[in-house]
């Protein structure tokens, strides 16, 4: 199925997309490595294609696909005898370093490579370079202790002016706008952010920078919270832990977060007729819109962050894979190619659903699914 650049993905790719449930993303920085839950589903891999794999291949990277990893490794490995899939979860700044030093076939990250690091990946991928390869998707949550108050709804516009420290109070008069007939406590906002480097800081910084452009001016394409003042915690761990201890807090981290710990989530005013609050289905709505901008083999996104469509949630973020589409290790390229076209199959993507994590749209899958083979 061909898919064309600069287009919406279709709107098929929702029921690909939309699944029940918390959404299994642990944390995109140097995080602990398991699920809040620590819920394990095992599966069986009945169609995996070995395709000459063999020995040992090294990844790193982010900790958000760190259960689903586990999934596919396991998979892998009981079909592919002799095969070891070693995948460590540093984070998704970890993993690209790692990754443009040679020590490691494939990356996981949460955002795509910066023109830097795709630059600094040609020297690793001989006659090559790095490229995305998208994998899973999902929403980020806004999290908030404030006691007396459910049901909060903020803007982009508030969002960026709290995490600024433009605005210090819950009663603001901006926040008591958007939240009309609540009672708003006379409390001091206590904004956390990641201490850590995180591809999950990156995409809030996005939807903040293109959403509410006139009130978040710092740099979108940073991994490291780039504002004044604050508090910092390590890992989303660390900040939802935060958040659900001190009155008055905020936070951003991956929904499964907010549903292992009960913390309350914003709801969004997007523009749309109703505020959108932070669910899988919901941000599968905003990722069915997203565009290819990669090139050639590079399928990295370009996501909607000012979405207005009715029911998305547009604070999101997609994980890749990154390889080298030329210039591979020849010991390692049949078991890369492998495992890649295990993760990104039918068979492999249904592990997600039964996980709790958002499996690709049809149409991006196929594309991904074209492009592994070709990877030398």
């Amino acid at each position: 199925m061909k898919l064309h650049r600069k287009t919406g993905l279709r709107a098929t790719a929702l029921g690909a997309l939309a699944v029940s449930g918390a959404l299994v993303l642990t944390a995109c920085g140097s995080d602990d490595n398991t699920s809040p839950d620590g819920a394990k589903k095992t599966t069986t891999a009945s169609d995996v294609k070995c395709e000459g794999a063999k020995g040992q291949l090294l990844a790193a990277g982010s900790t958000a696909q760190k259960n689903a990893m586990d999934l596919w490794v396991k998979n892998f490995q009981a079909a592919c005898e002799g095969v070891e899939v070693n995948y460590q979860a540093i984070g998704s700044g970890g993993g690209i370093t790692k990754f443009n030093q040679g020590q490691v076939a494939f990356a996981g990250s949460d955002s795509a490579l910066k023109e830097e690091e795709t630059a600094e990946s040609q020297k690793i991928c001989k006659g090559g370079k790095g490229i995305n390869l998208p994998m899973v998707g999902g929403p980020v949550a806004i999290g908030y202790k404030l006691d007396g108050v459910d049901g909060l709804v903020l803007d982009a516009s508030t969002l960026a002016k709290i995490f600024d420290s433009k605005i210090k109070k819950w009663n603001d008069p901006a926040i008591a706008k958007l939240n009309p007939g609540v009672k708003l406590p006379d409390v001091a906002i206590q904004a956390f952010h990641r201490s850590d480097e995180s591809g999950t800081t990156q995409n809030l910084g996005k939807y903040l920078s293109e959403a509410a452009a006139a009130d978040w001016k710092h740099d979108p394409k940073t991994k490291s919270w780039p504002a004044p003042g604050g508090q910092a915690a390590n890992g989303s761990s660390g900040v939802a832990a935060a958040v659900k201890d001190t009155n008055g807090a905020i936070g951003y981290f991956e929904l499964s977060y907010a549903a292992a710990s009960n913390i309350s989530t914003v709801k969004l005013n997007t523009g749309a007729a109703q505020p959108v609050e932070a669910t899988t289905e919901n941000a599968s709505k905003a990722i069915a819109a997203a565009k290819i901008k990669g090139t050639g083999s590079d399928l990295a996104l370009s996501l909607d962050y000012k979405t207005k469509a009715e029911g998305a949630y547009p604070i999101i973020l997609v994980t890749y894979e990154i390889a080298c589409d030329k210039g591979n290790k020849a010991e390692t390229l049949p078991t890369l190619k492998a495992f890649l076209n295990y993760t990104a199959s039918e068979e492999g993507q249904k592990v997600l659903a039964e996980a709790g994590y958002a499996p690709l749209p049809a149409e991006i899958a196929a594309k991904v699914r074209e492009i592994v083979p070709t990877l030398s």
